[in-house]
C-alpha cells in the first residue's frame, strides 16, 4: 500500500437540513467530488432528510420508562423514545446502553436532542448500511464517480473520557483492513491485527465536523489508499466479553 498525501475537506455551505432534502445532491453542489473520494456524513442530517424525528409529546412512557427516568434523572418521554429505538438493553444505569437492530451498541440508542428544534428527538437511520449505499449510488448517478460513503455517529468509549466519531454504516469499501498473514518489519507473521479503518476515518471526520455549531456535517477524504479486509466490524454476542459482563448486572 503506497500512502499519498490525504486531503481532508469539510463540506461548507450546506443548509439546515429538512425532511425531503437530497443530501447527495447538496454535497455535490458544494464540492467537486472525485473518483475514489470517501465521504463521511453525520447521521443527524441523513435522519433529518428521511424524517427520522419525532416530538417528545407523542411518547407515552411505559412503566419501565418511568422507572428508568427516575433512576437516571431523565425525561420519561425521552427514555421511552430510547426504549422504542432499542432492540436490547445492555445496561440500565447510570445511563441506558442499547443495542440497535443493525448491531450498533450506543448510549441511549443514539437518540439525540441536539441540533434539532426544542421538544424533538432524532433517531439514528433505520438501516445505516443501506443509507450509505443509497448515498454512494446517488453520487455515482450525479457525478459519474465511484466514491465510498460513511454514515457516522458520535459515541463514548469504555475506559476513556470523551466522544469520537464511529461508523454505523458504510459502502464502497470494507470496514476492516485485515493484516493477518502479513509480516512486520522483523518478518514476524501477524496473527490478530485487524485495523478498523472505517472508524478511524469517521473519527477524523468528527474532528472536522465539530460537536456544536460548526455547520460542517459532511467531510470529504481524498487520496486514501485502497485496502483489503472484511466487514465484520461488530463482535457477535458470543464473542463480546464486555456485553456479557454488563448483561449480568441487569
Amino acid at each position: 500500500m503506497i500512502m499519498e498525501s490525504i486531503q481532508v475537506m469539510g463540506v461548507q455551505g450546506l443548509p439546515l437540513i429538512q425532511e425531503g432534502d437530497n443530501i447527495p445532491a447538496l454535497i455535490c453542489e458544494q464540492i467537486p467530488v472525485q473518483d475514489g473520494d470517501i465521504i463521511s456524513i453525520a447521521s443527524t442530517i441523513w435522519s433529518k432528510s428521511k424524517g427520522y424525528t419525532k416530538a417528545l409529546s407523542l411518547f407515552t412512557p411505559s412503566e419501565r420508562a418511568l422507572r428508568l427516568a427516575k433512576l437516571n434523572g431523565e425525561d420519561p418521554r425521552f427514555v421511552q423514545s430510547v426504549l422504542d429505538a432499542s432492540s436490547d438493553i445492555i445496561m440500565e444505569h447510570p445511563f441506558i446502553l442499547s443495542e440497535l437492530s443493525f448491531g450498533h451498541i450506543g448510549v441511549r440508542a443514539g437518540v439525540d436532542q441536539s441540533n434539532i428544534d426544542d421538544g424533538m428527538v432524532i433517531f439514528l437511520p433505520r438501516d445505516p448500511m443501506a443509507a450509505a449505499d443509497e448515498c454512494r449510488k446517488d453520487i455515482k448517478k450525479i457525478t459519474g464517480n465511484n466514491v465510498g460513503v460513511i454514515i457516522t455517529d458520535t459515541c463514548g468509549r469504555s475506559f476513556r473520557r470523551g466522544q469520537t466519531g464511529n461508523a454505523i454504516g458504510w459502502s464502497g469499501f470494507t470496514a476492516i483492513r485485515d493484516f493477518r498473514g502479513d509480516t512486520d518489519l522483523f518478518g514476524h507473521v501477524l496473527k490478530i491485527t485487524e485495523e478498523a479503518v472505517v472508524d478511524e476515518i469517521a473519527g477524523f471526520a468528527n474532528f472536522v465536523m465539530g460537536e456544536s455549531n460548526n455547520g460542517v456535517p459532511a467531510v470529504v477524504f481524498r487520496n486514501c489508499p485502497v485496502w483489503a479486509g472484511h466487514d465484520n466490524l461488530y463482535f457477535t454476542k458470543e464473542e463480546d466479553i464486555t456485553r456479557k459482563l454488563l448483561k449480568k448486572t441487569l
